[in-house]
């Protein structure tokens, strides 16, 4: 029985020879076959399971629940044309193919300011819902910033640096420093400050990455984790983490 369905798969497939085969309800298969798998792909969702988020789909301030954002966005690009400073882009495959050019955010390109809140009034839709006060839009959390130590200048190379904690625009600092004493690799002494994120109070408006002076790739980098609009991406789980 196997091996004649092996063999009739084949021959399918194979060409017409002898037999005859109709090209047409070869192409026909074919193409049912591509549009069905294409259809499952284009619908797959990195946020279809519990450790399965996208650290790199960070939605606008305001945006709705993933499956809900992407039934209501136009991908008009109406949020980009208004943001102050660029850093909403149109996605690539950060939220898989049905996610394809819905608006993310890109610290490369900017940040979210602190006291801007023009993206959530002009969405046609409410894919980004409306915010009626700043204060309500400050609350919100786009995602959690976290210290590279590897790359970091007063973790990795002994080397003063602040930039990240001076720009945090928050009136109680979501980067906190703590100051200490080590050896550089000539053996003198030098006093550095080093950044920690305090996981309460960061919204991840991804100044810090932004303004960063490590080039290539930030020290402090801004994840989606920790964001307000899904209640189970959260940096530690209950499941997992007790105490």
């Amino acid at each position: 029985m196997k091996n004649s369905m092996v063999k009739w798969i084949v021959n399918f497939f194979k060409g017409p020879g002898k037999s005859g085969l109709d090209l047409g309800r070869r192409r026909v298969l074919a193409a049912g076959i591509v549009g069905l798998g294409g259809g499952l792909l284009f619908k797959a969702n990195p946020l279809s399971g519990d450790r399965s988020y996208n650290s790199e789909l960070i939605r606008p301030p305001g945006s709705m629940e993933e499956d809900e954002f992407l039934e209501r966005c136009l991908r008009c690009g109406e949020c980009m044309k208004v943001c102050p400073t660029n850093v909403i882009q149109p996605s690539m495959l950060e939220g898989g193919l049905e996610g394809l050019w819905s608006p993310v955010l890109k610290m490369d390109f900017g940040y979210c300011e602190y006291k801007c809140m023009m993206c959530t009034q002009v969405c046609p839709t409410e894919a980004i819902r409306k915010m009626n006060t700043l204060e309500e839009k400050q609350q919100v959390k786009m995602g959690l910033a976290y210290v590279d130590r590897n790359r970091c200048l007063p973790w990795a190379y002994a080397r003063p640096c602040l930039v990240c904690q001076e720009h945090c625009p928050l009136p109680e600092k979501a980067i906190y420093l703590e100051e200490v004493t080590v050896t550089k690799a000539n053996g003198g002494k030098v006093v550095v400050k080093r950044p920690y994120v305090n996981a309460e109070l960061c919204i991840g408006c991804g100044i810090c990455e932004n303004k960063c002076p490590v080039s290539d790739q930030a020290a402090i980098r801004v994840t989606s984790v920790g964001e307000t609009r899904h209640f189970k991406n959260q940096f530690l789980t209950a499941d997992r983490f007790s105490g």
